[in-house]
């Protein structure tokens, strides 16, 4: 009987089970779990009574503990594990920079990322009724340029030269975050790739496209984007 901690998760199409996933990776504790990954169809294991019973929110990724409780939400997750494992702190090693990587994981989040999921499910009927509930171009082309607006903020930020947002030598939380953003509008049907976009987005990216840690949260080959499933 494995003694790993379990975690439920999708495919590396999903961003946010995908933003976890490289964060265990470059935490370099991703041999420690359990991966039960749900191919998330409209009526798939996630939204059946076994998970509901561990997340009643019905989503990915979810974590069960040894003492039988449960977290989800990516961040919560990402927190409880850096926490818990020895190694670099992905999140930030003192106050300030734990305060900083919020911040920029936050507006990544919020303006960049969230928007291109909403854009995808609200312009787009591919996962079915049951998970797209609305049906909702103008709000999708309205979520498309506020994604796009921001992410021209963020590429000034990266405008000094810097590597990574907290301008360290290592990569943050935010950063995985901004790489998965990046990574997901690279798919097919968001049609709106970043690092084509933006020069220092694009610098990024090539960035985390070497390291060995992206290329294996990506081994599924399942991101539904060429670029990175031929090259993992």
């Amino acid at each position: 009987m494995s003694d790993k901690l379990k975690l439920f998760t999708s495919p590396s199409a999903f961003p946010n089970p995908q933003r976890l996933r490289l964060f265990m990776h470059e935490k370099g504790i991703a041999d420690h779990f359990d991966e039960t990954i749900y191919d998330m169809s409209p009526v798939g294991e996630q939204r059946g009574w076994r998970h509901l019973k561990m997340n009643p929110w019905g989503e990915t990724p979810t974590l069960a503990l040894a003492d039988g409780s449960y977290l989800s939400e990516t961040t919560a997750i990402a927190r409880y594990l850096d926490d818990t494992f020895e190694g670099r702190k992905i999140m930030g090693a003192t106050a300030h920079e734990r305060g900083l990587d919020q911040m920029w994981d936050s507006r990544v989040w919020v303006h960049i990322l969230y928007p291109i999921v909403t854009a995808f499910h609200v312009q787009h009927q591919g996962l079915g009724p049951k998970l797209e509930l609305t049906h909702n171009p103008a709000w999708g082309e309205h979520s498309r340029k506020v994604a796009l607006a921001h992410a021209g903020l963020v590429d000034r930020h990266l405008a000094d030269g810097r590597a990574w947002l907290l301008g360290g030598d290592q990569p943050t939380f935010s950063d995985i975050t901004l790489a998965t953003a990046i990574a997901f509008s690279k798919f097919p049907v968001n049609a709106m790739p970043l690092d084509e976009r933006f020069e220092h987005l694009d610098a990024f990216w090539q960035r985390w496209l070497t390291r060995p840690a992206f290329l294996s949260a990506y081994a599924d080959r399942s991101s539904g984007v060429a670029e990175i499933d031929n090259r993992a």
